[in-house]
């Protein structure tokens, strides 16, 4: 965790202090007055619809011991008054957010452990969630928590980091060329890890090799003395590994691979098993997750850790006590007997497909249901994405798919063109509709999956199934 004095903070954040004393210590960030912890600094952020600064007399009464504030002191006189009396110090910027990244970047001067850098079209939560549960059998590990991938949470995980702190896993976000690369400037990580390339913001970037370049910054910004970890399956790989100074590790399920998966097979609730081979080692491995796909995110992880010297034993270990994350294939039981995956935080074409592989392999079930919503950000690929997403549907054998939002009835389209019948195919407008549908469909048995971009709050969903309509 940060500490450091009011006046060092100023100098870091490139701000004056308006009041206070330079000797007093600050211990902690936060940008929410209601996560203020006791002698932290506050960032007023001003945003589109909330103004820190309102929240400033409520973060000094939390017990924050400095404000880091961008209006001027002449709109803020009753909260420097405020400071003042408390004995905390207010520090004016020009940009809360680049005041915050410049932080992050002297606080990242004063760590010395390695530093991992995750991100992919696809798995890269999910991934650093494994590494979180494998590093974590030897290490104290700080990452990336929730969604805080961008251009705040990066520094803010960087921040959360102490001296105590044996490896750092931050993961990496991006909705335009350059943000990793300025991301990777902030957090400058000595492994980087690229989980895949897919077709997930193609909207914004225009093509899927541009997208490939986008992710390559992160590798980039690997130091030679480092090293990087590709997915050796994925097309555009070899141009990735082309730009890399550190050596390149290769993991899959192809021969060509450093770290590779065999003999993998998928249990009744479709959890992988399979043999973990590396370099001179072989050791067996069971998922406690659901998801076929989930193979590739092990074995990344599993690449990252043995690099790290983490033994095999302590890997499978970690592996199999790994979850992929809130609202990442979920897997429970409700109480009338419906079994839900719940995987509502995102969706692309390629998570799609492998969610509704993984419902379409649970032999368990009696009957298999699809709640697919909108997938967002795929440009002029929509139409055809959510066509053949449904073309999958149907061929994959599942009972029953509902659609949720205007985008997702192309689902349906596919589905019923693939030969799915009409009437185990039910598009619906919104998510109160398909929570209505869902209510007299469900009976004890069935595998519900339930996923789609974040935007459509499909979570809802899930809640309904939990506590259905009376």
């Amino acid at each position: 965790m940060l500490t450091l004095s009011v006046e060092a903070l100023a100098q870091a954040v490139g701000g004056h202090v308006v009041t206070g004393a330079g000797d007093v210590m600050v211990n902690g960030v936060a940008i929410d007055s209601r996560a203020v912890e006791p002698g932290a600094a506050f960032f007023a952020f001003t945003g589109d619809r909330v103004d820190g600064h309102a929240f400033c007399l409520e973060a000094l009464g939390a017990g924050a011991r400095a404000l880091v504030v961008t209006r001027p002191p002449e709109e803020l006189t009753s909260i420097i008054e405020s400071a003042s009396a408390r004995r905390a110090a207010v520090i004016q910027v020009d940009d809360a957010t680049r005041a915050l990244q410049r932080l992050a970047e002297s606080h990242r001067s004063r760590l010395f452990c390695p530093v991992v850098g995750v991100t992919g079209s696809a798995g890269k939560t999910t991934t650093k969630e494994f590494l979180v549960s494998v590093l974590g059998t030897r290490d104290k590990v700080v990452a990336t928590k929730g969604n805080r991938n961008n251009e705040i949470g990066v520094p803010l995980t960087i921040l959360d980091a102490g001296a105590d702190t044996d490896v750092l896993v931050v993961e990496m976000a991006m909705r335009g060329p350059r943000q990793i690369a300025e991301l990777a400037a902030i957090a400058r990580p000595t492994v980087g890890l690229v989980t895949n390339v897919g077709v997930s913001h193609i909207e914004l970037l225009g093509s899927q090799e541009a997208i490939a370049s986008a992710k390559a910054e992160l590798v980039d910004a690997i130091p030679e003395q480092g090293t990087v970890f590709l997915n050796g399956d994925d097309a555009y790989t070899d141009v990735i590994a082309e730009r890399a100074h550190a050596p390149v590790v290769r993991y899959g399920l192809s021969e060509t691979c450093e770290v590779r998966a065999d003999d993998v097979t998928v249990d009744a609730d479709s959890r992988a098993h399979f043999t973990l081979v590396l370099p001179g080692e072989r050791v067996r491995v069971s998922l406690g997750v659901p998801g076929r796909h989930n193979v590739y995110n092990a074995l990344a992880t599993a690449a990252v850790a043995a690099n790290l010297g983490i033994d095999n034993a302590a890997i499978a270990r970690g592996l199999a006590t790994a979850s992929a994350g809130e609202m990442r294939m979920q897997s429970f039981t409700s109480a009338v007997g419906v079994h839900v995956i719940n995987d509502a935080y995102n969706a692309s074409p390629t998570s799609m497909r492998a969610a509704v592989d993984t419902l379409a392999e649970m032999e368990s079930a009696r009957r298999s249901i699809a709640v697919l919503g909108d997938m967002a950000e795929l440009g002029s690929l929509t139409e055809l994405a959510h066509f053949q997403l449904g073309e999958h549907v149907a061929r994959a054998g599942i009972s029953v798919l509902v659609t949720v939002g205007e985008r997702a009835k192309r689902i349906a389209d596919g589905a019923r063109a693939e030969g799915m019948d009409t009437s185990a195919v039910r598009p619906c407008a919104t998510v109160e509709e398909a929570s209505g549908v869902l209510d007299d469909l469900l009976e004890p048995g069935d595998v519900v999956l339930v996923k789609a971009s974040r935007v459509m709050g499909l979570e809802h969903v899930v809640e309904g199934i939990v506590e259905p309509r009376v």
